[in-house]
């Protein structure tokens, strides 16, 4: 156990250590390209290896100039209400039609090849239609995390339905379940740890969406602020929001595996 506990300490140390060499060298050939030092200072404050005495982003997180000139803070705060809203769409619209599909042979001939063609399409070839159609910054981001989130919410739930046992539909068939009887009693007992694979995997590509949408639609929002610190020349902020966007989706995967255990742990201790 000891030895296991060590492990997990040391081994990502040294990896962080080779990081760390690769960034400095890196910054050592390429002029002008940010040491992981100075990163440092420009994220919590102090003074550079130049001298030069600068304020964190992450001191003051939390200003307001305007609506355009916001702290770190509120940039991942707009970009969460995003996703969350493009996300919530998505589990309301792909579940059911992940049942669907899953409980029905001819549902599933009808929509896999359309789920086929579109699952692989990139959210950049989305964005200039759905910005055409809604001619709006929020809502083509939101519309454009649901339209690349549902997919996997769709597949991991058709496939929960089919991972259900034909005796016990049988059963259901014997009891004369009606279709919402049959979701809730034999379905969705055994398909939501599935869903809930299927929301994990959603919520992860709908983040990395927010930030290739923010930066080509504009406005307040994380992906938008590393796009505008690359305009204005400040490559240490890009590092720093690269750190906050991996950060934050580490959080936000975290969460959604501890739902999807908790319900799957209470599936166990019902059956």
């Amino acid at each position: 156990m000891k030895n296991e506990l060590a492990k997990k300490i040391i081994l990502p140390v040294i990896v962080l250590a080779v990081i760390l060499a690769a960034w400095s060298w890196l910054a050592a050939v390429v002029e002008d390209f940010p040491t992981p030092g100075d990163t440092y200072v420009s994220a919590f404050g102090g003074t550079t290896s130049n001298g030069d005495e600068v304020e964190g982003v992450l001191t003051d997180p939390f200003y307001i100039v305007n609506e355009d000139n916001k702290g770190v803070f509120w940039q991942i705060f707009a970009s969460l209400e995003r996703v969350f809203a493009g996300f919530t769409l998505a589990i309301f619209a792909g579940v059911p039609l992940g049942l669907m599909i899953g409980m029905s042979k001819s549902a599933q001939y009808a929509f896999d090849p359309f789920i086929q063609i579109f699952k692989p399409v990139s959210p950049l070839a989305w964005l200039p239609l759905l910005l055409y159609i809604f001619q709006d910054i929020n809502m083509t981001a939101i519309s454009t995390i649901f339209v690349t989130s549902i997919w996997p919410i769709i597949i991991n739930t058709a496939l929960g339905v089919r991972n259900v046992s034909q005796d016990y539909m049988n059963v259901a068939k014997v009891l004369q379940f009606t279709p919402m009887e049959k979701i809730r009693k034999i379905i969705l007992p055994v398909a939501v740890p599935f869903i809930f694979t299927g929301m994990r995997l959603s919520l992860g590509i709908a983040w990395l969406v927010i930030v290739a949408a923010e930066m080509l639609t504009g406005g307040i929002g994380i992906g938008f602020w590393i796009w505008d610190e690359y305009n204005n020349l400040n490559y240490h902020h890009i590092i720093i929001g690269i750190l906050i966007v991996g950060i934050v989706g580490f959080i936000l995967d975290l969460l959604m595996g501890k739902v999807s255990d908790f319900f799957d742990y209470r599936k166990k201790g019902r059956s």
